[in-house]
């Protein structure tokens, strides 16, 4: 599939351009560029973690950078000088790229490398302020945060 249609949906719905720009993009960048390999894995409701497998480098070799809405690591080829003759490479040592597009209120959390695993934490964190409120009819001036399923919450 090298192109997705979007059309539809388009017509029908206000404010989501950005979401199908990034599904989009997605399909033409990602075609076919495995390397490095990783997973991406949900840890509770609002815990994720992303592990890549960066065999042969060196955390001096890693930058990562967040920014908003934007996770991008790089991985830097490093000239390294042996003393005999290499009759076989199969170890990849080429510089990489990859990017994960975050969703609001997603933070780094923590990054460590570890056994040729590059391990990165991700955490959603929605500020009180946009989290959904229920609002009492007949003037009352409360307001309570909504959990989830949870119909009695602590006030606010």
């Amino acid at each position: 599939m090298s192109r997705l249609d979007f059309t539809p949906y388009r017509r029908t719905t206000v404010g989501f351009d950005r979401l199908f720009d990034i599904l989009e993009s997605q399909v033409r960048n990602n075609a076919g560029d495995n390397y490095p390999p990783f997973n991406i894995e949900r840890h509770g409701e609002d815990e994720y973690r992303i592990t890549l497998a960066v065999a042969g480098f060196r955390a001096a070799d890693i930058d990562i950078t967040a920014q908003q809405n934007l996770l991008v690591i790089q991985g830097r080829k490093r000239d390294e000088s042996r003393e005999g003759e290499m009759l076989h490479l199969g170890i990849a040592n080429r510089g990489f790229e990859r990017r994960f597009e975050l969703a609001d209120y997603v933070r780094v959390a923590n990054a460590d490398l570890a056994d040729g695993l590059l391990v990165i934490d991700l955490v959603r964190e929605v500020p009180e302020a946009m989290k959904p409120k229920k609002i009492t009819i007949g003037g009352q001036p409360t307001l309570e945060v909504v959990k989830d399923g949870d119909d009695t919450a602590d006030a606010a």
